[in-house]
């Protein structure tokens, strides 16, 4: 690598000292004239400045090239982060983690099952946790609180958010989970995916994806499913595996492997999609937030294109700099950000306005449960 750049190099530096040397020699002839002429003192002049500008087109010293290639580290440095190759340290990631189990251990301390349930006919689970227990499996088969302390925490309930006005709780039913075993799946998809992303893009990006797609997915859930209640993170996961799309597919020049890569998440997708048609499973929220994440990938995962950086280092040199993001990438950003912005706004007014999806999609009630011989919506 190291002879493919500096055999050009030499060449150019030769043809550089032929053309300094006959400027040289013209000054030279220039000096004896002007000494000849008797005005010596212009002649010192002139022989002064000469010498400056000799040594200033001497080759550079051993200390001005390590100086030079210092510089040149530094600048390949800043590429590799705008190309995304530099690793972040992931926190953010293990803070949501941290946040939705601490959030879950409040909820069944404030939920106190022997409490709730005494003179029942069914037990607590596992009532060796005291006030921890989860509630009857009959109730409950998530290993969970009730329904009633969800919805007191902040469950997204249409008619408190639209006619209670309590809009927080869009944002707020993420962070609460049914069960344990919900909490366990969200949060080790949360983690396979989150860290993924945020050591390659960094927390903030990833933390503004994660949390739109979970009020996206809240949104859309709230304009579909209006009789129930919904909880979970399951808009905010799909949103960052929806992001891990459109990244590889915006960035698809860069990447090596990339119909693997792209397969993989499509099955992983697809059986998310296909166990939201199951009762009880919220596959509005799914959706919502999959198709958020999708476009927010597009706008804040976009990277530069394949040799961007070296084509700028080499405009130094008189070459033309590359582009540094290629037409279909402008293109789908701007589609994206106007889908996105376009989406959550009408969203936003449609419910609101106290509308029903249902009402404006007749069959798309078959997106969050399909009824079979086993279960029926």
């Amino acid at each position: 690598m190291g002879s493919s750049v500096s055999a050009p190099m030499r060449i150019c530096n030769g043809v550089e000292s032929h053309l300094q040397l006959r400027s040289l020699l013209r000054k030279l002839a220039l000096v004896r004239e002007t000494a000849k002429a008797g005005n010596l003192v212009r002649s010192e002049i002139f022989i002064r400045k000469l010498k400056e500008n000799i040594l200033k087109e001497l080759p550079p010293t051993r200390s001005e090239l390590k100086r030079e290639e210092k510089m040149s580290s530094r600048d390949m440095e800043r590429g590799r982060k705008h190309r995304g190759d530099t690793q972040w340290t992931s926190w953010l990631t293990p803070t949501i983690v941290v946040a939705n189990v601490a959030i879950f251990i409040v909820v069944m301390f404030i939920n106190d099952c022997p409490k709730t349930t005494r003179g029942a006919n069914e037990d607590c689970v596992a009532k060796f946790l005291g006030r921890f227990s989860f509630q009857p499996l009959r109730e409950n088969p998530l290993l969970g609180p009730s329904s009633s302390t969800l919805e007191k925490m902040g469950a997204l309930d249409w008619r408190k958010v639209v006619q209670g006005n309590e809009k927080w709780r869009l944002i707020t039913a993420m962070w609460l989970h049914a069960g344990i075993f919900h909490l366990l799946t969200n949060m080790f998809n949360v983690i396979f995916f989150g860290i993924r992303l945020e050591q390659q893009f960094g927390f903030i990006r990833i933390g503004l994806i994660y949390l739109i797609s979970g009020f996206g997915g809240s949104i859309l859930s709230a304009l579909f499913l209006q009789n129930s209640i919904s909880v979970g993170a399951s808009g905010a996961l799909l949103g960052l595996m929806g992001a891990m799309l459109s990244e590889l597919l915006i960035n698809w020049t860069i990447y090596e492997s990339k119909l693997g890569a792209l397969f993989t998440i499509l099955f992983i997708i697809a059986v998310d999609l296909a166990i939201g048609l199951l009762p009880w499973v919220d596959n509005f929220a799914h959706i919502g937030g999959l198709l958020t994440g999708f476009f927010l990938g597009f706008i804040l995962l976009i990277q530069p294109q394949l040799g961007w950086e070296e084509s700028r280092n080499s405009s130094q040199y008189g070459a033309r700099a590359k582009s540094k993001y290629n037409p279909c990438q402008y293109v789908l950003f701007f589609i994206a950000a106007v889908l996105v912005v376009a989406g959550l706004t009408i969203g936003i007014v449609m419910l609101f306005k106290g509308e029903n999806g249902n009402k404006h999609c007749k069959w798309c009630h078959r997106l969050d449960c399909y009824p079979t011989s086993k279960w029926s919506c």
